[in-house]
């Protein structure tokens, strides 16, 4: 009897890429920018409510948000969110480097 062999594709190292999205770097950078928002939501110990009166949205919208649903958050959104948290966000434009094949978009945590 043959044994069988499974073929294995190696990713990316990019999961929306992977699965074909035609907006892959958009869906990445709202995921990154939603860690960190959940993050600093857990960080303060804040309630969906209270995080919902900040941001001044509903409360499911925050479980979508806690869920990583993020159809109705744009980039632009998620980031004016970290700045209701009282953080700081400076975005920086640079030589792309020279191992990628494009340049990238990425966020950086400073503590």
């Amino acid at each position: 009897m043959a044994k069988k062999t499974d073929l294995v594709d190696v990713g990316t190292g990019d999961v929306f890429k992977d699965l074909g999205f035609a907006d892959a770097d958009e869906r990445k950078l709202r995921t990154q920018l939603a860690m960190r928002l959940n993050d600093l939501i857990k960080e303060r110990k804040l309630t969906q409510t209270a995080i919902a009166g900040i941001f001044g949205i509903p409360q499911p919208h925050i479980s979508e948000l806690r869920n990583y649903k993020l159809s109705r958050f744009s980039s632009e959104r998620l980031l004016h969110f970290i700045t209701l948290l009282d953080k700081d966000v400076e975005i920086v434009i640079r030589p792309k480097a020279a191992n990628h094949a494009a340049g990238l978009v990425s966020v950086l945590v400073v503590a």
